[in-house]
């Protein structure tokens, strides 16, 4: 989709601020749902979840006139990108039950370099640059890391969960390549965003009515809270923010802060759940990190045309 934006030049003080604290709430976010799959059974925390935030993002779609029902093209890649988000988010909430928080948005954040691999082999133009390479070869070797520090007390449940956990950053690097090789690209960011809510909301409720899950859900103060947040602050409020900073400031600058979510979210398993950090981990962690800033580095010379249409291109993310 076309976008102008406001502040090509780079970031100011206010898109700093809200990048820090998106990457803050998406980095721990996985330690509030593994605490809460104590409470309420995984697929059924994860439909909740895109369910209440379907109603959310709906209802805020119709407050600022986006149109809903338009006939763009989109429906069916629209479809397919709700069934990969919910497929990604089943194999998340369910990873966290065997595996740590930390562990997880190590693995997960992996999800840049898929999407560097993806669009390079399928998108027409968006070749992998040799900075780009070498954060891939970091990330590569951080996912190494993070396999050789399990495989020291190699336990069946864990290897699965990490396991679980690399497919989901391969299904939500599949999605981002999906939006942005079809007619979603051209879609509003906001209707890409409530087809993926809305579609997974109702496979994910339905998946754990078919394994048979409890949907007895305890509602103490801690539960709805957790809930509460998933889906107002994480699934709604985040996705709507990041969503109106992509139109505002170049992409390829914002998504730079994006290797900030993986340190935040280690932090916050090691401060709230006090999950171990090996050096294995740190390692993982440092080079994973610095992957991500290497993939979303823009281009520092020549080609200024071509910069242009790369952080154009990275608007559908």
């Amino acid at each position: 989709m076309n976008k102008t934006n406001t502040h090509a030049s780079g970031l100011d003080g206010l898109a700093i601020l809200l990048m820090s604290v998106l990457c803050l709430v998406w980095g721990g976010q996985q330690v509030l749902i593994k605490v809460t799959t104590e409470f309420v059974s995984p697929l059924l925390q994860a439909g909740i979840r895109s369910a209440g935030a379907t109603l959310l993002v709906a209802g805020w779609m119709q407050w600022r006139r986006v149109p809903l029902f338009n006939r763009d093209g989109s429906l069916v890649p629209g479809i397919l990108a709700g069934l990969l988000f919910g497929a990604e988010f089943a194999l998340i909430f369910i990873g966290l039950t065997m595996t740590s928080a930390s562990r997880v948005v190590i693995l997960l954040y992996t999800a840049p370099f898929w999407v560097a691999l993806g669009s390079h082999l399928f998108i027409p133009g968006e070749r992998i640059r040799p900075l780009q390479l070498s954060g891939l070869l970091l990330a590569f070797l951080g996912v190494v890391l993070t396999f050789i520090d399990r495989l020291q007390a190699p336990q069946r449940e864990e290897m699965i969960g990490d396991a679980m956990i690399l497919g989901a950053s391969i299904l939500w690097a599949a999605t981002t390549v999906l939006i942005k090789a079809t007619r979603l690209r051209e879609a509003s960011p906001y209707k890409t965003l409530l087809y993926q809510l809305a579609v997974s909301g109702v496979g994910l409720l339905a998946g754990a009515a078919l394994v048979g899950e409890d949907f007895t859900i305890s509602m103490t103060p801690f539960v709805l809270g957790s809930l509460g947040v998933q889906i107002v602050i994480v699934a709604g409020i985040s996705y709507v923010v990041w969503f109106w900073l992509i139109t505002q400031y170049p992409v390829s600058r914002l998504s730079a802060f994006s290797f900030l979510t993986p340190i935040f979210g280690v932090l916050a398993g090691s401060a709230l759940l006090n999950e171990p950090l090996s050096p294995w981990l740190l390692g993982a962690l440092t080079l994973v990190a610095g992957g991500i800033y290497l993939v979303n580095a823009p281009q520092k010379a020549g080609g200024a045309a071509t910069a242009a249409a790369a952080s154009a291109s990275d608007s559908s993310d």
